[in-house]
């Protein structure tokens, strides 16, 4: 078996990461694998989650569906950025955003539905999909890297429950503009299917702009669900705080889910989500800053094509890369990166059906320096493949 290749119990970071131990060793390791902040969370988040930890009931369950200051202030947040609404009984807070998607699957679909995915997919929602028993339904995207509303109506059935596009991408970084976010929306309201926007990755985005215009619609609930993460935001990965917003009655379904597999997200990451929000909000922007220049140097290391490897698309914490030898498996070419140049990336195989010659690029583990060596090292690997 290919272990590479995504099934119901594998995942391609831990794959990833088995080939450190193999590789050459003559170098430091640039490991470009994982989207996770290199920094400590921002001061006010710290001594917030120290003063928690020391409250005596700190350590308690909170309500199932999150703590009630944390879903007023995300709620607050969300209708200030997005110039709408969106009220606290539609914020449901979860142990990360992964389980907001594996929360939002369960209640909106049953084994034998379908659910669309856009390509490249996140490896882990085409993971629970299948584990669920739901058949996911692969949407080809357009030249731009985000799919069109034409190419998602038509691969709808009666047995389709929802539309999945996650903007900023992972692992592409295409970002959906706000017209086209509405053209899908529009797309899943006529099917009476739900329009899943995975956000993750919303404050890393080249504008401070609304990332869409949906919830100036007092009816968006209707089919729009929204899932955000505060993990990269506020650098709390491990804390496992994130949220989906959605209808009421969808919160309803996804809070007895959540009660079977967490009871709720654990109070201290959303004692330091909340303090994110509340008292770090120059802090987050600066840090999106650091990202944005990160992105703009490794767009400008990629535009000569190093080594004929092509950048495709490149957004959020992402690049999106192909590799410049055409019938060559892609697991092959990132297991000769990692072992003979000691760079580690995920190839593209982990997102897709098939192989496409590509490979993601993680750009939030790395600084300027680190992406000018890992641009030199694809040089480098091509020079010694053409001898």
């Amino acid at each position: 078996m290919n272990p590479w290749t995504v099934g119901a119990s594998e995942s391609p970071i831990g794959t990833a990461h088995a080939l450190v131990e193999r590789r050459a060793g003559k170098r430091e390791l640039i490991d470009l694998s994982q989207a996770a902040p290199q920094y400590p969370a921002a001061p006010e988040v710290l001594e917030h989650v120290v003063a928690t930890a020391r409250d005596p009931r700190g350590g308690d369950y909170v309500q199932i569906a999150g703590l009630p200051h944390l879903r007023e202030a995300f709620a607050a947040e969300l209708s200030e950025a997005y110039r709408g609404q969106v009220r606290t009984e539609q914020v449901i807070i979860t142990a990360g955003c992964n389980q907001a998607f594996c929360l939002a699957a369960s209640a909106l679909a049953a084994p034998g539905d379908e659910v669309v995915l856009t390509l490249p997919y996140y490896f882990n929602h085409d993971m629970w999909l299948k584990m669920s028993g739901i058949t996911p339904v692969y949407l080809e995207p357009g030249p731009d890297m985000v799919p069109t509303p034409e190419a998602a109506e038509a691969i709808i059935t009666p047995r389709t429950r929802a539309v999945v596009v996650v903007t900023p991408g992972n692992p592409s970084g295409a970002t959906a503009s706000p017209e086209r976010i509405a053209a899908l929306a529009e797309v899943a309201a006529r099917h009476d299917v739900a329009l899943v926007l995975d956000e993750t990755y919303r404050s890393f985005r080249d504008t401070e702009e609304p990332a869409h215009a949906l919830f100036a619609d007092p009816g968006w609930d209707r089919t729009v669900v929204s899932l955000h993460s505060f993990s990269k935001d506020f650098a709390i990965p491990g804390y496992r705080v994130g949220a989906l917003v959605a209808s009421p009655e969808l919160g309803r379904e996804v809070t007895k889910l959540l009660d079977c597999v967490a009871i709720c997200a654990p109070r201290i990451g959303q004692e330091a989500a909340w303090a994110g929000l509340t008292k770090a909000g120059p802090w987050r922007r600066e840090r999106a800053r650091e990202i944005a220049e990160l992105r703009h140097w490794f767009t400008a290391l990629m535009a000569d094509r190093p080594g004929g490897f092509e950048l495709l698309s490149v957004g959020g914490l992402f690049g999106w890369v192909r590799h410049p030898f055409p019938g060559r498996p892609t697991e092959d070419v990132v297991r000769e990166l990692v072992v003979e140049y000691d760079t580690l990336v995920i190839p593209g195989t982990a997102f897709l059906p098939d192989d496409r010659g590509t490979f993601r690029v993680s750009l939030s583990n790395a600084d300027r320096d680190a992406l000018t060596d890992f641009a030199e090292r694809l040089t480098a690997l091509s020079a010694r493949s053409a001898r």
